[in-house]
């Protein structure tokens, strides 16, 4: 694995999340690898990309990293401290900290709840004082004012999922996973599901709210494009193992694996001279180390 510049954010902010040689297996018999000895660091307020083709083990280690799978070895340290050591009620409070926004919006909503339900969830779930008839017009004050926080009228609480665009959805998923004033938002995948123009809108939007409240990012992606647009670092992943973990600008600019060349190479770029898309590769050189 290779390591690329130091960024701003690495030398002035303390380490939030530390994964810590995590190995992930399936199955009994014949055991599948799913992640194979991953040690990763994300500093408070950066955007840490993720990046891989499809089955290299990247949701598999977000779901180690928000401890809803156990690791087979290593370990989850948030803010310090080992997920692993913690009681269910230590647990619970570390889960306010840490969210998730997933790929698909409308998948992830209830789509017989209203949208003011569906952002109050995490609030009823994690606060005892958010339940009852009593907590609704406070629970509702809230909503709107998270609502208001990603672009969105306070006014829409009453409508139903089906009612929005894909773009419109994943803001309400994303003012429902800022319910609790997390420090760390797992983004899996948030703009893949999105036409091209609204994908930008959404990412101007995580941006401006990284800035605002002082978030910390791991920004799942496949789109090298996005990445390159919204990392800070990345960490390439490939079978299960990290090949490449360095400053963004510094991977995009000189990849040091080849895989990572091979992942830049496959990217489609406009051909001015036949006005369409084009694929212009690059033969890797070197073994591929592991």
């Amino acid at each position: 694995m290779t390591t690329g510049t130091v960024t701003r954010t690495q030398a002035t902010t303390p380490v939030l999340l530390e994964l810590v040689r995590l190995r992930k297996e399936f199955g009994t018999g014949e055991v599948n690898v799913a992640v194979d000895d991953v040690s990763l660091e994300v500093h408070e307020g950066e955007t840490l990309a993720l990046v891989g083709e499809s089955g290299c083990g990247k949701t598999t280690l977000t779901r180690l990293l928000l401890k809803l799978i156990d690791p087979t070895a290593g370990s989850v340290r948030f803010d310090g401290r080992d997920l692993a050591t913690l009681s269910t009620a230590e647990m619970r409070g570390v889960r306010r900290q840490m969210q998730v926004v997933l790929q698909d919006p409308y998948s992830s909503m209830n789509p017989r709840m209203r949208i003011s339900d569906i952002v109050a969830e995490p609030l009823v779930t994690h606060d005892p004082a958010a339940r009852g008839r009593r907590a609704r017009a406070r629970n509702r004050e809230r909503v709107g004012e998270l609502l208001e926080a990603v672009g969105l009228s306070a006014g829409i609480q009453d409508r139903y999922p089906h009612e929005f665009s894909g773009g419109q959805r994943q803001r309400v998923s994303i003012a429902r996973a800022l319910a609790l004033e997390p420090r760390l938002l797992v983004l899996d995948e948030p703009t893949s599901a999105l036409d091209v123009s609204v994908q930008a809108t959404v990412l101007d939007l995580l941006a401006d709210l990284q800035q605002r409240l002082g978030l910390t990012y791991v920004f799942v992606s496949h789109n090298l494009a996005v990445v390159r647009q919204v990392a800070d670092r990345v960490a390439v992943m490939r079978r299960g193992r990290l090949v490449e973990v360095g400053n963004a600008a510094t991977v995009f600019r000189t990849p040091e694996h080849p895989y990572t060349r091979q992942l830049l190479d496959a990217v489609p770029v406009l051909d001015p001279r036949r006005g369409r898309r084009a694929t212009e590769r690059v033969p890797a050189t070197g073994e591929e180390s592991r």
